[in-house]
Parts: C-alpha cells; structure tokens; sequence
C-alpha cells in the first residue's frame, strides 16, 4: 500500500550546461545513430567526468585506497535530511557551531552557490557525525583548499553531494533520495537527486 501527499523537487543540476569545475574538461554529448538519418533508432553517448554537474564524491576521491563509489553504503543517499542557508562564503568552525543542526542525518547547505568549507569547518561538521553532507556550490572545498575539506568530511565517511540545485527550496525538513550510479572502483557518481516534501507512507 502507498498513501502519498508530497511534491517531488527536483534538485539536479544539468551534467552537460552546468558550468564545470575549473580545470575539468566540459561535457561532451553527441548523437552516433539518428532514426532521421536512417538508422533503427536514436542513440547518444556521453563524454564527461563523473563530478559534471550534481554528483556524489567517495573517499577515494582524496584518500588514496579509500571506498569506491560503489562501496558507498546507498542509505546514506536516503532519508530524513535538514536543509540550511549559510550567508558567510567561507564555512568555518563558528559557523557550523552556530547554523548547522546538531542531530541531524543529513544537511544540505543553500548558499547561492557561493559558499565553501575551510578546514576548520569542514572537521566541526564531520565532528557531527552526519552520514551525508550536501552543498549546492560545485565542491566542498575552496579553489585555494580542496584537499583538507575534503579529506575531513570524507575520511570519517561522510556521503558527500555537490552542485545541487537549491535556489528554488525554503530551510526545512525533507525527505532525500539521490543515489550514484554503480560503477565499481571510481572515485564520484553522478546522481538525480530529488527531495520529497510532504507526507509518504509505504509498506507491502
């Protein structure tokens, strides 16, 4: 039986016209069989790195021997998750200690894009003991400290998302969903990531 009152929001961004990481080549989409060229069907592939736009990261990304996407526990993807607005571009220890909550799951961070972990506030939120953290700029770390970030939140095997698209979500409670894709012994995936706002209520 599934009883549902919600509204599903969409909170992925484009892996082809999101802007990429500095550095990162832009994804590529291009079309090798076309019914109006004559062919039995319409085929496209896809040339991209696995953090274009939203996406997940797993330890392996900075900690060499790390778990691999796959490895990565898939409940942590799903669940009860806080959404938060951070204003300060740079997420420091003080600022964790006063906007993040303290017995949540998982947070999502709204910053306008804009915002970033230093280290120190990177190891406060891992200090929390989240199983996910979630930011809607396009990494964790800043572009002068990827690894430090990363490595704090990762290392104590936090599920890490990035690039999400949370300019149209108010601060609040939701329900998560916003699995990678299984590909064995890679470092991301990206992800369709969705929050559920309302009631749900499944059960066989």
């Amino acid at each position: 039986m599934i009883f549902t009152e919600l509204k599903i929001i969409d909170i992925t961004k484009d892996m082809i016209t999101t802007e990429p990481y500095p550095g990162d080549p832009q994804p590529e989409l291009s079309v090798f069989s076309s019914i109006s060229a004559g062919d039995s069907c319409n085929m496209a592939k896809l040339s991209a790195t696995l953090h274009a736009g939203t996406h997940a990261d797993a330890p392996l990304h900075f900690i060499n021997n790390g778990s691999t996407i796959n490895n990565v526990p898939l409940e942590k993807f799903i669940g009860e998750c806080c959404v938060i607005e951070v204003d300060e571009p740079m997420i420091t220890g003080s600022v964790v200690d006063r906007c993040f909550p303290k017995y949540e799951k998982r947070v999502l961070i709204k910053s306008g894009e804009k915002a970033f972990f230093e280290k120190t506030g990177a190891e406060a939120a891992a200090y929390l003991g989240y199983e996910l953290i979630g930011i809607d700029s396009n990494s964790i770390g800043s572009p002068a400290d990827q690894k430090n970030p990363h490595r704090a939140i990762l290392g104590e095997g936090i599920a890490v998302l990035e690039n999400l698209d949370l300019s149209s979500v108010k601060p609040g409670k939701y329900f998560l969903a916003a699995l990678p894709l299984k590909i064995q012994g890679v470092e991301a995936s990206p992800v369709r990531a969705v929050l559920l706002d309302g009631y749900l209520f499944w059960s066989n």
